[in-house]
């Protein structure tokens, strides 16, 4: 199985930290999250992982240089010059899972011990029911700050609206999905060589809903995306 691990963004809102570092190298009590991703994808049958960069790309590099002798995994990287958004690099790599049963999408920036086999198998019990995405799901303080899914008795995502003014639910997309290759139908119209910046949750989850399902994370998962939650974090981890 193969995953596509987001990992390029600036972490504008992580300053400083990210002044000197990308923020999937951010320490969780001495490991990069990155090294946390890397052997949690490694535990759950992934064999090949997809890391795009830009922000401190070179300390990516190294570090994944030396991992692989460690791991498993076969780590691939993808530069991007300017950044491409969630979707955008999703867009651009298509060719990569065009093969895939299914495959992983994860933001490198969550930290997160999800029970990802549970997810897949789940996934897979959907597809029978028309899925062609998963989305893991989490309970939101406040949801008008995030993703919010609205689910029908079947687990069906019958809505999803980014940062709505009226939630209907707290269900918030916890930024890991289980997809098919037949999300590509869904996304823009672009043409192959098009670097049109494009959002997972604004461009292509809108347009799947009805054709996707959503399950909530089982573990741990908190996204480490300003200082607050950084030190939240770090109270919270207890290792996988």
């Amino acid at each position: 199985m193969k995953a596509f691990l987001l990992a390029a963004g600036k972490g504008t809102r992580l300053k400083p930290y990210t002044d000197s570092h990308p923020k999937c190298m951010i320490p969780i009590h001495g490991t990069p999250l990155l090294q946390i991703w890397i052997e949690l994808l490694a535990r759950h049958g992934v064999s090949e992982v997809l890391i795009n960069t830009h922000h401190h790309t070179e300390q990516v590099e190294a570090f994944l240089n030396a991992q692989r002798a460690k791991t498993s995994l076969k780590l691939i990287t993808f530069y991007e010059p300017q950044l491409l958004g969630s979707g955008g690099t999703l867009w651009q790599n298509q060719q990569w899972v065009a093969g895939e049963t299914d495959f992983i999408i994860a933001y490198a920036d969550n930290l997160t011990n999800a029970d990802l086999s549970q997810m897949v198998a789940a996934h897979r019990g959907f597809v029978a029911q028309g899925g062609l995405l998963t989305m893991g799901l989490m309970r939101a303080p406040d949801p008008r700050a995030c993703g919010i899914a609205t689910l029908d008795h079947s687990q069906r995502i019958v809505r999803f609206i980014e940062k709505p003014q009226a939630p209907e639910s707290d269900l918030a997309n916890g930024g890991i999905y289980i997809a098919n290759p037949a999300i590509f139908d869904y996304f823009p119209d672009q043409t192959d060589d098009d670097a049109q910046v494009m959002d997972i949750g604004y461009h292509l989850l809108p347009r799947l809903v009805g054709k996707m399902f959503g399950v909530v994370i089982p573990g741990y998962l908190r996204d480490i995306g300003n200082p607050n939650a950084y030190t939240q974090a770090l109270a919270e981890w207890h290792g996988p």
